[in-house]
């Protein structure tokens, strides 16, 4: 009597133990992309993402560190600020008023 070979689950599995390894890495790429875009939506900034808005944060506000992140379409700048005070020569560009209910007025100079 010949031998038979077995038929159903097993027969049919493929012999390549990296195959397995190659689906954990998509599912782990998705899971990441998932993520990040959970992560921009929880905290309101899908501007991020988008070429055409403008965008400013303060990062670590009051503090020696603090930073001020501008976007401006797709041009991002990053701002330190220090406790240095600057001086130099300049021209003064208008007078800026407080309204009693706290909006700030600029007025420019007329031209001379």
């Amino acid at each position: 009597m010949g031998r038979r070979k077995r038929s159903g689950i097993a027969g049919g599995m493929d012999d390549d133990p990296l195959s397995g390894v190659a689906n954990l890495f998509d599912v782990a790429i998705v899971f990441a992309v998932a993520l990040m875009l959970a992560l921009v939506t929880y905290h309101s900034i899908p501007e991020l993402i988008s070429e055409s808005s403008n965008l400013t944060l303060v990062k670590n506000p009051g503090t020696p560190d603090m930073e001020i992140i501008t976007k401006q379409g797709e041009k991002v700048e990053i701002q330190k600020v220090t406790n240095e005070t600057i001086g130099g020569k300049g021209t003064k560009l208008g007078s800026t008023y407080m309204l009693p209910g706290g909006d700030v007025i600029y007025v420019p100079e007329s031209p001379p």
